[in-house]
């Protein structure tokens, strides 16, 4: 059996507060007394209770975080950020991938509220009336990381979705194109759903080119999503010249059906991704990308929840982060051959 802390006072000769003060670091415990302690915890071989310890202090340092699905590019590399910025504040994280399973995340909410974490970082939007209501149980800070949720009571870390979507859009305009693909996302996600979709459309309307729905698609941001709505796009009549997609993965889907196809990005059709993950620079050719600043995000993420944990401070604004178009291989000026 695991020796308990009243074996630890039996060696020592000491009382279990006195064993308690020293393992919690307190300072008034005499020297002596002390290396009695430490002698006879480490012959008995004891660990202290993590759980107890946290229960007495009040304190557990544990941060729960949502993610949708581990497996996407971009929530792996922002999940590692906030890992990093947790780590060198003492947090630990207990990370929660439901796969888009709102009842996966009821079971995970209520682990976090028996493990009493400290903060929730959520990855996604589909907050349902049961989900916003164990929230408010809970009564601890939550932040939104990358979305932003109907609900405004909660703080997000975001960009400008709509604008971002807009300027990619403008970009391949302006290399000349007016047949524009689109793979979209989940509509019921009003960030990277419904606000890159309006961005695209406006981009459209504003220059005066014709929205054509034969060229729109919706996907799941995964790189199989991107490979099967592409094909669809291909198989149409007049098949775009370029193509949007909302998801680095699911551009980088599409690029893969256009080669087997027999066909070459961007000789035949040019392809601009969404997020600026490390598949960017992975795929050849390279692609280019309406970028969201990962790394910073997972930071400003963490950050901000630290600071309402330690503040004990109401919900702030949201903090909207620059995006920016970093041009790589995959498209080019319609028409333009080598």
């Amino acid at each position: 059996m695991q020796p308990k802390i009243k074996d630890v006072a039996q060696r020592a000769g000491v009382s279990v507060t006195t064993v308690s003060r020293v393992l919690n670091g307190e300072k008034y415990v005499k020297d002596d007394l002390k290396s009695k302690v430490n002698k006879a915890i480490e012959e008995l071989g004891y660990a202290p209770s993590q759980i107890a310890r946290s229960l007495v202090r009040k304190k557990t340092n544990l941060i729960g975080v949502i993610v949708p699905d581990l497996t996407s590019s971009f929530y792996s590399t922002i999940l590692s950020s906030i890992e990093e910025a947790a780590s060198s504040n003492d947090y630990n994280l207990l990370v929660c991938n439901i796969i888009e399973d709102i009842d996966k995340e009821l079971k995970y909410l209520t682990v976090f509220q028996e493990m009493r974490v400290e903060g929730i970082i959520i990855m996604h939007e589909k907050i349902n009336e049961d989900i916003r209501s164990i929230i408010h149980k809970l009564n601890i800070p939550v932040i939104f990381s990358s979305v932003k949720p109907m609900d405004q009571e909660f703080t997000s870390i975001i960009i400008d979705d709509y604008k971002a979507a807009y300027e990619a859009t403008k970009y391949l305009i302006d290399l000349g194109h007016e047949e524009i693909g689109f793979i979209g996302g989940d509509m019921r996600d009003i960030t990277s759903g419904q606000n890159r979709y309006s961005g695209y459309r406006n981009a459209l309307s504003d220059n005066k080119i014709k929205i054509v729905y034969e060229n729109i698609r919706f996907g799941d941001y995964k790189v199989q999503s991107g490979y099967d709505q592409m094909k669809d796009l291909l198989s149409n009549k007049q098949p775009p010249t370029a193509v949007f997609a909302v998801s680095d993965d699911m551009a980088v889907g599409a690029m893969n059906c256009i080669r087997d196809q027999n066909l070459s990005v961007p000789d035949d059709i040019s392809i601009i991704g969404f997020d600026g993950s490390q598949l960017t620079e992975l795929v050849r050719p390279k692609l280019t990308s309406m970028e969201q600043p990962i790394q910073e995000m997972g930071k400003v993420t963490m950050a901000a929840l630290l600071k309402q944990i330690s503040h004990k401070e109401a919900p702030s604004e949201d903090i909207i982060l620059e995006h920016k178009l970093v041009v790589r291989e995959s498209c080019r000026t319609r028409n333009h051959k080598k």
